[in-house]
């Protein structure tokens, strides 16, 4: 894919141009509102706001991490869902597949896996995602940019709007809450992802 052709193209108006941008982007953008937001049907949401937020400001672009561009669009999409919801509070709904059974994150789908191994992903998958939620929001927005989307730290600081050292500091802070919330699900994580020992960074 030629993004920086795309971008510009999209940039003059060509809807086509920015459709190839979502369909490339969707997955990514979904998944970071859903780790911030917590809720499906917010992230969607979100997703769909970032996304026509993205069109409608393309022609700010100056060039640079289209994908930074992005993620501080969705970023965005999400703080004001998370606020919208303040004002409005409603009871969460586990989404439910026909048979009943929450659904998973496509990672957890792999067919070599026992339905135990199966059963403790999803175990895992919860108490990531309840600890992440436990975060401040802004902490938990750097953590979801750099440990789940790959962004490096100027990549999250133009993505989040904020100097590198507040990045690197959030960054920390909320890495180590995470752990300490992670303790209380240690009989989840892979053995080499446990939280004792020496070697543990």
């Amino acid at each position: 894919m030629d993004e920086p052709s795309l971008v510009r193209a999209a940039q003059r108006g060509d809807l086509d141009s920015f459709n190839t941008l979502v369909l490339y982007y969707q997955d990514m953008v979904y998944g970071t509102a859903l780790r911030i937001v917590g809720d499906p049907d917010l992230a969607a949401d979100a997703a769909q706001e970032a996304f026509l937020s993205a069109f409608r400001t393309l022609v700010t672009f100056r060039g640079g991490s289209f994908k930074s561009f992005l993620m501080r669009t969705v970023t965005n999409a999400c703080y004001d869902e998370l606020r919208r919801r303040k004002r409005r509070p409603t009871t969460p709904l586990e989404p439910d597949t026909e048979d009943g059974e929450m659904d998973s994150p496509g990672w957890l789908a792999d067919p070599n896996m026992s339905p135990e191994e199966t059963a403790e992903a999803v175990e895992l998958e919860h108490a990531i995602q309840h600890c992440l939620e436990n975060l401040p929001v802004e902490f938990r927005s750097v953590v979801v940019l750099a440990d789940i989307q790959g962004l490096d730290y100027s990549e999250i600081a133009s993505a989040a709007r904020m100097p590198l050292g507040t990045v690197k500091s959030r960054l920390a802070r909320a890495r180590l809450r995470l752990r300490e919330c992670l303790r209380a699900f240690e009989e989840l994580l892979p053995s080499i992802f446990r939280l004792e020992g020496e070697g543990v960074a």
